[in-house]
């Protein structure tokens, strides 16, 4: 893989749960991704904010502060900060979900990975511009060379 380009991938917050909150095996693929350099994740302030307050919940996980602390910089480790953000030409139903489309147009991501029917909906359009919207789990079966 010596040479290759990283494809940049969107994770949304449900998958974010997922993969630092829950250890989900069924995502597991994504981590080893990120760790083998196949994946290039990125964020920005908007989607840290998301994560970080989802977290902060109270009695929606029970998570202590210490362990959120943890989680938010377990992801930001890996995921890439993107400063320069722009209005992406998709508009999602849900407005608290616009954030990672824009943030995958900013990118010009091939992926935004995500359990979100609102963004799942919007696959066909944004595939024609190079951005697959799928869940992990085809994520998986595809592979991040597809």
């Amino acid at each position: 893989m010596s040479g290759a380009i990283p494809a940049v991938a969107v994770v949304d917050t449900n998958v974010l749960l997922a993969l630092w909150l829950f250890r989900d095996p069924v995502v597991e693929p994504l981590r080893a991704a990120f760790a083998a350099g196949l994946l290039q994740p990125v964020r920005s302030a908007a989607t840290d904010a998301e994560f970080a307050e989802v977290l902060a919940r109270p009695g929606l996980f029970s998570v202590e502060a210490e362990r959120q602390g943890r989680l938010l910089d377990a992801w930001q480790s890996v995921a890439s900060l993107v400063a320069a953000i722009h209005a992406a030409p998709w508009v999602c139903r849900d407005p608290l979900d616009q954030k990672f489309l824009d943030l995958a147009f900013s990118t010009q991501a091939g992926w935004l990975i995500t359990r979100d029917r609102d963004l799942l909906k919007l696959a066909r359009k944004t595939r024609r511009q190079g951005l697959s919207i799928l869940t992990p789990e085809s994520w998986a079966l595809r592979g991040p060379q597809a």
